[in-house]
């Protein structure tokens, strides 16, 4: 009886609500999307700097990445030679002695720069490219007074390029020096930086003067001869020639001959065998206010005239050599000659200012107004330098 009650409420609740209308339910609120308004594709400029012509490394900082791209681009033009010398010897007769330096190859003829002292005196030349790939050399020029000789090879692996050049006149104390050599002959192609420590050095050896040379504290050492000085854009600034060491090994103190004399000397070796230097034929004293006061000379500084050579621009323009010959202390000395004090207004101080101006400044064949003081009086002189002899006395 009660669940028939309970049903009978249910039907009348449903009744009545059809009754008043359809069921509402609350209404949710609407979740609103927006569909956002087309929009042009973005043109999108990528920038990139311009290739480097020496490639960046992988992990290195910009100074590195530079120094390494040169290496890279320069070693396989690094070369090194070694040198066979027959030597007599007292005890053991005839016996060969080997020495070995660097070089560099200079054009695409199998031309390679080394200094004279690597090659003087040689009977046979090897060149080693790296990887055991030697080959013979043949000497085409040598120039010992700036330490320069040209060998050649018959042909020249595939892939190496010669060195480009660069102009040593417009070096700048501080600027990067790279050194690319094979120091004792026995590690090849080393690489050593440095800085470019001084410019225009004058350095005597056992048998040249260098003038002009370029002074760096890239590590230098016996086998380095020979091989080029860089700068940062792998340009050839000069041939690493000598060094400055009490022991014999690197101290920071090596020397170059710079690249505007190799640009010089190189193509007149290649062509000639041989490079003319200009000549004076004159030999005498540097006069010095001590000189001076023992020769009761006119002037404190200049050139004394001692002897001329044989038909020499000096014996041909007229100037006159030592008259007597006196002795002071232990020293024997020629007197009496002219007194040389200027060369094309350029005034002379020392015998070796007279020859850096030769060496620098003229050529062969060139006329030059000689000052000079004869019996106290002022005289102008015009010759023509010669070609120097070979085998001066």
């Amino acid at each position: 009886m009660r669940r028939f009650s309970i049903l009978l409420v249910f039907v009348l609740l449903a009744l009545a609500a059809l009754a008043c209308g359809p069921l509402r339910l609350p209404s949710l609120p609407r979740l609103v999307t927006s569909t956002p308004a087309p929009t042009s594709t973005p043109v999108v400029i990528v920038v990139t700097a311009t290739p480097d012509p020496l490639a960046a490394a992988a992990g290195a900082d910009l100074g590195e990445e530079r120094i390494i791209s040169v290496y890279e681009h320069a070693s396989p033009a690094v070369v090194n030679i070694t040198s066979r010398v027959i030597v007599q010897s007292f005890f053991f007769g005839a016996y060969p002695e080997e020495g070995s330096g660097s070089g560099f190859v200079w054009d695409t003829q199998g031309h390679i720069v080394t200094n004279y002292h690597v090659v003087q005196n040689a009977d046979s030349l090897a060149v080693n490219f790296g990887d055991d790939n030697a080959v013979n050399a043949k000497v085409v020029g040598a120039d010992p007074r700036n330490d320069l000789a040209v060998i050649q090879v018959d042909t020249l692996p595939a892939g190496v390029e010669p060195l480009v050049t660069g102009d040593s006149s417009t070096l700048r104390v501080g600027q990067t020096a790279i050194a690319i050599g094979n120091p004792f002959g026995q590690f090849e192609r080393t690489l050593t930086t440095g800085v470019v420590s001084a410019l225009n050095r004058t350095i005597e050896t056992d048998n040249q003067v260098l003038r002009g040379a370029i002074q760096t504290d890239a590590s230098i050492n016996r086998g380095n001869s020979g091989g080029p000085l860089l700068d940062s854009l792998g340009r050839l600034i000069g041939v690493n020639s000598a060094i400055f060491s009490p022991s014999g090994t690197s101290a920071g103190v090596g020397f170059a001959i710079p690249v505007n004399t190799v640009k010089k000397v190189v193509p007149v070796l290649i062509e000639r065998g041989s490079y003319p230097h200009p000549w004076l034929g004159a030999i005498g004293y540097d006069i010095t206010p001590r000189l001076a006061q023992q020769l009761t000379l006119p002037v404190t500084e200049g050139l004394l005239v001692a002897q001329l050579y044989d038909a020499s621009p000096a014996l041909k323009a007229g100037i006159q050599g030592a008259k007597r010959e006196v002795v002071i202390g232990n020293r024997r000395m020629y007197v009496g000659g002219d007194i040389i004090t200027a060369i094309d207004e350029q005034p002379l101080r020392t015998w070796k200012d007279l020859d850096a101006y030769l060496e620098g400044k003229t050529d062969v064949g060139q006329e030059v107004v000689l000052h000079l003081l004869r019996d106290g009086k002022e005289q102008t002189l015009t010759l023509t330098l010669a070609e120097e002899p070979a085998n001066l006395p």
